[in-house]
């Protein structure tokens, strides 16, 4: 399996570091993460869900490198990315006497390494910490660029740091363990890489995407692969999201909207928001004259030839109405001095941010999306 492994490297001045793509990682843990270590021990972050699939898998690789683990196994879901869970995790590291030669392993999806990354951030000022994520969704996006948090009541990551990781640790295999459902969801996210500044990406996705998720490793191996390596260009470009990385929230004003009207539960998985979102970023686009209405059309097809979540009439359940949704958008972190910031599209594979977008137009496309919920 060795000729499937792939490394991206992210270049940041002094605070490089290497993700490494491919099944089997997890049984090669110990090597890779002990040339880091002083003293041959981590402390381990996980959830429930992953320790009962994968935490021996992970024990034994770092064990087979000689070296031990500590672990604290946390609730699964959205709802742990919360002050009491976080706090819980901070005080679990310092009674683990973790220094700041240590190294933190998050291990799970985007919940565990933003919360765990945001533990390691603020520990002794901050500690090492690698990521090993078990989803698609973390392995092409959470996991990648150093963005850690916790969300608020009034809005999700609306507390964190940015700290990065010092390896990152992408298994592939592990993907198979995922239920259809969550690995569309991550899916969404590897879409919108296609979309934001990669066309030959997305035409390849519409070309693999049915056998990468029927379990052709190669080509997740590939589409993990690419979406790390765009998102790490962003991400040295523009770190701390002052201009270029923001084009990583293709579809996420929306998005958030619609996690924070589903109450950040199982009715809307953070992926399946992400695609939706991406389709009413390009349908608000075509109704603007940036691009051809043949574009939404398009990325809807595929969406829907892959079996996901496509329209607000995919949401079971109640919505707010046109209004409630707007204001929920306003909660968003992409407000500056009080005007939502839209990534917007002139094409597949062209997006750009603008503040230049009127509200008669957010409206119509939301008004229309609600009204085709009958």
């Amino acid at each position: 399996m060795t000729q499937l492994r792939e490394t991206v490297r992210v270049n940041l001045p002094g605070r490089e570091y290497n993700i490494v793509i491919g099944p089997g990682l997890l049984a090669e843990s110990g090597v890779l993460i002990a040339p880091m270590l002083g003293r041959k021990r981590v402390a381990i972050v996980t959830d429930e869900n992953v320790a009962a699939a994968q935490l021996h898998n992970l024990q034994a690789g770092l064990s087979a490198g000689g070296i031990t683990s500590e672990v604290l196994i946390l609730p699964a879901g959205e709802a742990t990315k919360s002050w009491d869970q976080f706090s819980r995790t901070v005080e679990w590291l310092i009674a683990q006497k973790v220094e700041r030669g240590d190294v933190v392993v998050a291990f799970g999806g985007g919940v565990i390494g933003d919360l765990a990354g945001f533990a390691a951030a603020v520990v002794r000022r901050g500690v090492r910490f690698v990521q090993v994520p078990s989803s698609l969704l973390a392995q092409v996006d959470s996991s990648v660029g150093g963005k850690t948090g916790i969300n608020s009541p009034l809005g999700k990551n609306l507390i964190g740091a940015f700290h990065q990781p010092s390896l990152v640790l992408a298994d592939t295999a592990v993907l198979g363990t995922l239920t259809p459902r969550d690995f569309l969801s991550g899916y969404g996210e590897v879409v919108k890489y296609g979309l934001l500044g990669d066309a030959a990406f997305f035409d390849w996705l519409e070309g693999q995407g049915p056998a990468l998720a029927a379990g052709d490793m190669a080509a997740r191996v590939q589409a993990v692969k690419r979406s790390c390596q765009m998102k790490a260009e962003i991400v040295q470009r523009d770190e701390t999201e002052q201009g270029d990385r923001a084009l990583l929230n293709l579809g996420h004003t929306f998005c958030h909207a619609l996690e924070a009207a589903t109450g950040y539960g199982d009715r809307l998985l953070h992926g399946e928001g992400v695609a939706m979102g991406c389709v009413l970023a390009f349908e608000l686009s075509a109704r603007m004259g940036l691009c051809s209405q043949e574009d939404p059309s398009r990325l809807r097809a595929h969406l829907r030839d892959m079996g996901m979540k496509v329209d607000l009439a995919d949401i079971d359940g109640d919505l707010p109405d046109v209004e409630g949704l707007l204001d929920l958008m306003g909660q968003d972190k992409k407000v500056v001095d009080g005007q939502l910031r839209f990534i917007l599209a002139r094409g597949i594979g062209d997006a750009f941010v603008t503040a230049d977008v009127p509200r008669d137009k957010v409206l119509a496309v939301l008004q229309d999306a609600l009204e085709l919920r009958g």
